[in-house]
């Protein structure tokens, strides 16, 4: 099984492409066809939910249900484990330390910058490679 942390933005951008073909769709596309549990805990979640209810993205309120509900359905929850690496952006910390959590999750992001230089940590394109 494969485990991933997903970053808001991957799932923001595979909400709002018009790209079917996007590696973000793909990622999106892997976690709700069973193929990668997604990990997560009540942070992320609010986050993901204040995130995608932005007027800007035009999000329809059932499919941002949808998503939350799959992730707490057949997602796995996971306390944060507490790291005190400097980031760049500490609103990233959660899901850094969620992803701590699993020996073998990913953090699948498109802000690769904002963590630390990781084979762990991982493009949407290069995940949805290893696909």
């Amino acid at each position: 099984m494969i485990y991933a942390v997903i970053d808001t933005n991957v799932v923001v951008s595979a909400l709002i492409t018009k790209n079917p073909n996007a590696a973000t769709v793909k990622v999106m596309e892997a976690v709700l066809e069973g193929d990668v549990v997604p990990v997560y805990n009540s942070a992320i979640l609010e986050e993901y939910d204040e995130v995608l209810r932005r007027k800007k993205f035009h999000l329809d309120e059932s499919i941002i249900e949808s998503i939350i509900n799959y992730f707490k359905a057949f997602g796995l929850e996971e306390e944060a484990v507490r790291t005190d690496i400097d980031l760049p952006d500490e609103d990233d910390r959660v899901f850094y330390e969620v992803s701590l959590s699993i020996d073998d999750a990913f953090l699948v992001t498109g802000n690769l910058k904002h963590y630390p230089h990781s084979s762990r940590i991982i493009s949407p394109s290069d995940f949805a490679n290893i696909l």
